[in-house]
């Protein structure tokens, strides 16, 4: 009764047909880049400048915030008396 009913053949046949379209367009190679080992150098040694320069100012821009915060302290102490 609730036994599933299945198909004679194994597998239906297909709905529709294939018919090939256009054939794909031919590809073209991109033309080989050579990249020499000067630029190679070139860019990682531009890297490590602008970290250092980076970091550089990293620190900079801390040991100002330190001295803000000291000289605002003594300040304040200076006018307390």
């Amino acid at each position: 009764m609730f036994l599933p009913k299945y198909p004679d053949s194994p597998t239906p046949p297909p709905s529709h047909t294939h018919t090939p379209a256009d054939p794909a367009p031919v590809r073209r190679s991109l033309p080989a880049v050579h990249i020499s080992p000067a630029v190679v150098a070139v860019v990682v040694v531009g890297g490590v400048v602008l970290t250092a320069l980076l970091a550089a100012v990293a620190v900079s821009a801390v040991s100002v915030a330190i001295a803000a915060v000291v000289l605002r302290s003594l300040i304040r102490e200076q006018n307390r008396r």
